[in-house]
């Protein structure tokens, strides 16, 4: 196992650019993604704004030999769903966009649900609770606290709203590389698993189910849909710890006004 690295001032802040420019991207995409747009499409928009506009790098392309610059997972895809230029999103459809994003050699990684025209209530409040999931794992960071203080608190919040929480699927440290220690499970007991220190930076990325916990891989060896086949929904964001408690550094204007 790789030692949990602490980011310095200096490469705090170059995480925090990172950050900020990964939300400009959701920024761009909120008007475009629509029914009849494609996966691919949206993929397609990503990266030519990452790569020309913001001149950065989609950073999850060719990662572990993945081909495209995001991931698209709806309705009953929990994670990792591939772009398709045959796949159309269309009225009723929940759909997560994750996205990663490098500049400067560190990088930033958030996700975001998006609801299209007229969503069944079921499918809203799964989306928004999943979301209030996200932010009570994230609030549970400071130094001090624990890995398990934070799948805790999003275990405990989101099987009081009748969802399970997804286990074979965690958030992760992350700076110059994608994917470093810890690992940040969803689920868990208080005051259990590594203590938090200022300086880490990691993802908090909780993946809720509106039926059973269980998923399966499908055949193309990167998605992974639910196996009761009812719907899933995902938020992400990067976070550092600070010195008295934590930064979200994927924050998006849209939050700031909340």
């Amino acid at each position: 196992m790789n030692s949990i690295v602490l980011k310095s001032a200096r490469e705090l802040e170059l995480m925090r650019e990172s950050g900020r420019l990964l939300a400009t991207v959701f920024d761009y995409l909120n008007p475009l993604i629509k029914p009849g747009i494609s996966t691919m499409e949206i993929n397609d928009l990503a990266e030519a704004f990452i790569v020309n506009t913001l001149h950065a790098r989609p950073a999850s392309k060719g990662q572990y030999d993945y081909p495209y610059s995001l991931n698209t997972s709806i309705n009953d895809v929990v994670c990792h769903g591939m772009p398709s230029s045959t796949q159309l999103l269309k009225n009723g459809d929940i759909i997560n966009v994750d996205i990663t994003l490098e500049k400067n050699g560190f990088i930033a990684d958030s996700s975001k649900m998006y609801m299209l025209g007229e969503v069944s209530p079921l499918a809203q409040r799964l989306v928004n609770h999943t979301y209030e999931a996200m932010w009570r794992g994230i609030r549970a960071v400071k130094p001090g606290a624990t890995i398990g203080d934070i799948g805790h608190a999003i275990q405990q919040y989101a099987v009081a709203q009748g969802y399970s929480v997804v286990r074979e699927y965690c958030g992760h440290g992350i700076g110059e590389q994608m994917h470093e220690e810890p690992q940040i499970l969803h689920y868990g007991k208080p005051n259990s698993g590594v203590v938090l220190r200022e300086g880490m930076t990691f993802t908090i990325e909780p993946m809720i189910n509106q039926g059973e916990a269980k998923v399966k891989l499908k055949r193309d060896g990167w998605t992974v849909v639910t196996r009761d086949k009812k719907l899933s929904a995902q938020w992400e964001h990067t976070i550092a710890v600070t010195a008295d408690g934590f930064e979200v550094l994927t924050l998006r204007d849209e939050e700031r006004m909340q």
